[in-house]
C-alpha cells in the first residue's frame, strides 16, 4: 500500500557504518556479518532497523521523494559517533526493510541529536513531499545558555596549539614577516596565510599564482 508517512523507532546507541568495514585481498571494502566478530555487529544493526521499520509500518511503501527527520538519542553526551554519519547506516536499514524504494529519495532531511542514558534509540519520521513540505526558523535567545564546547582530538591538539602560537607571533607587531616567495617584506594589510597559517604570501605572489 502507498502511503505518504512512516515512523521508525528503534532502541539501542547508533552506530555508524565506517566503523565497521573492512578490506579484502583485492582491496575491496566489505560488511562481515557471519565472522562471530566485533564486526558483525553493523550487519546486525542494519538487519534490526529493517525488521523494526517493517513491523511498526506493515504494508507501508512510500515511492515519492520524502522529507525525513530524524532524531538520535545517544548514552552519553561526550563519547558516540558522528551524527551526520550514522544517516547512511539508519537508511540503509530502512531501505532494505522495503518501506522506501531507495534512499535517494530523501530530498531534505532535519537531524536532531539528544542524550538519553536510559534508552538510547534513533526516531525517524518520513513524508511524503506531494503532501507535506518543510518550515523551519533560527531564533535568537533571549538569554544565552553555557555553550557547549567541542576539544580537538588528543592527536590533534599539538596542532592546535602550534598554530595558536604562531598566530600570537603573528600579531606581535616587532616581527618582520617575510613573503616565502618573492623574499619581500610583507605588512599587515598586504598578508595572506597559507598551509594553516604557517606560509605568508604577498597579496602580489598570490594573484600571480593563479
Amino acid at each position: 500500500m502507498k502511503n505518504s508517512y512512516a515512523k521508525v523507532i528503534v532502541s539501542g546507541s547508533p552506530i555508524s557504518k565506517s566503523n565497521f568495514k573492512l578490506s579484502n585481498m583485492n582491496g575491496r571494502a566489505i560488511l562481515p556479518y557471519n565472522s562471530g566478530k566485533y564486526y558483525d555487529r553493523y550487519a546486525i544493526y542494519e538487519e534490526t532497523i529493517a525488521y523494526e521499520a517493517r513491523s511498526q509500518n506493515p504494508k507501508t511503501l512510500i515511492c515519492e521523494s520524502v522529507i525525513a527527520v530524524l532524531k538520535v538519542f545517544y548514552k552519553s553526551e561526550k563519547r558516540h559517533p558522528d551524527t551526520n554519519n550514522i544517516t547512511k547506516s539508519i537508511f540503509d536499514g530502512i531501505e532494505k526493510s522495503g518501506l522506501i524504494v531507495n534512499d535517494a529519495q530523501v530530498t531534505k532531511i532535519i537531524i536532531e541529536e539528544y542524550y538519553d542514558l536510559n534508552n538510547p534509540r534513533f526516531e525517524l519520521e518520513l513524508f511524503a513531499e506531494s503532501k507535506f513540505k518543510m518550515q523551519y526558523s533560527i531564533l535568537k535567545k533571549e538569554e544565552e545558555d553555557e555553550p557547549k564546547n567541542y576539544d580537538p582530538p588528543s592527536n590533534k591538539k599539538r596542532l592546535v596549539n602550534q598554530n595558536q602560537n604562531t598566530k600570537v607571533k603573528k600579531s606581535s607587531s616587532n616581527d618582520t614577516i617575510i613573503c616565502s616567495i618573492c623574499g619581500k617584506k610583507v605588512t599587515n594589510d598586504n598578508i595572506i596565510w597559507a598551509n594553516k597559517g604557517t606560509t605568508a604570501l604577498c597579496k602580489n605572489c598570490l594573484k600571480k599564482s593563479f
